[in-house]
């Protein structure tokens, strides 16, 4: 089982504050009419002294990480070459609504994803885990897939070669760079971006696309229902997305990625031109 950061988060603060609002209201006026002409006065009760420590901290991080930006670790290389293995994250939870800690319930619509966003969302075979992957298809949208080649509503994703792919560290990338992988610019609407794909090979993943049809000739087509998403990774040939496992459901979505502010280059290095880079 995974571990819930946000619900250990949201139980702390409330124990943590509980415990000082019971002490304020109750047993502090008690405790000083016991220590009254004691000197020096007693020392708080540990419990009580900790809680009221902690309480604004928890808090303050409670608060920043729900409603602002959470920190996330890319763990694989599903969405290179724009994330890379190592890399360390910021993703902004105010972009497509606010929500409730632990429960992930909006209470506060504020904007709904675009047609290019790079956004993290609870996976939905397993909410409690979170996958990162860019948005193709928009409630509506009819996707088309045509071997490398995406169609949206009838419109092929315009792609322009940038040439060989050479990603440098990382075992992702040399095994990338060994199978003459190939770099191509892609633009989504406002979005430009980069994507790899592998010389004649094509996801077999896209055969089972949950909702949708597909031929045998390697063409499928859905349309993304109301309040869905369809997500692929940058990393065309080497990503499980919406064409393994279906649809992003809306309430699964946690924010949209938009800073790398750390990043390791191999166990012992950190690779300081990546720091700082917006994610496009």
């Amino acid at each position: 089982m995974e571990f819930d950061f946000s619900a250990l988060l949201l139980a702390l603060t409330l124990i943590t504050g509980l415990i000082w609002l019971v002490d304020v209201l109750l047993l502090r006026k008690r405790r000083r009419l016991r220590a009254a002409g004691e000197s020096p006065p007693p020392r708080l009760p540990v419990l009580v002294d900790y809680s009221r420590s902690l309480f604004p901290v928890i808090l303050a991080v409670l608060v920043f990480r729900s409603f602002i930006a959470e920190p996330f670790r890319i763990p694989s290389g599903s969405m290179m070459p724009t994330l890379k293995v190592g890399d360390f994250i910021l993703v902004n939870k105010f972009a497509y609504g606010l929500r409730w800690p632990a429960f992930n319930t909006k209470f506060l619509n504020t904007g709904e994803p675009q047609r290019g966003d790079v956004i993290v969302f609870r996976y939905p075979r397993n909410p409690r885990e979170d996958y990162i992957k860019r948005v193709v298809g928009l409630p509506g949208d009819r996707v088309r897939i045509q071997g490398e080649n995406v169609y949206i509503n009838g419109k092929l994703i315009p792609t322009r070669l940038v040439g060989p792919y050479q990603g440098g560290y990382g075992r992702e990338s040399q095994w990338l760079e060994a199978n003459n992988a190939v770099l191509y610019r892609e633009t989504m609407g406002t979005h430009f971006n980069d994507i790899v794909e592998m010389p004649g090979v094509v996801n077999p993943s896209a055969l089972r696309l949950s909702g949708c049809y597909f031929t045998t000739s390697h063409q499928g087509v859905c349309k993304v229902p109301k309040h869905r998403y369809f997500v692929m990774g940058d990393n065309r040939d080497n990503s499980e997305d919406s064409r393994f496992w279906g649809f992003v459901p809306e309430k699964n979505l946690v924010g949209k990625a938009f800073l790398i502010w750390f990043s390791w280059r191999g166990p012992h290095w950190v690779d300081f031109k990546r720091i700082g880079m917006l994610i496009h």
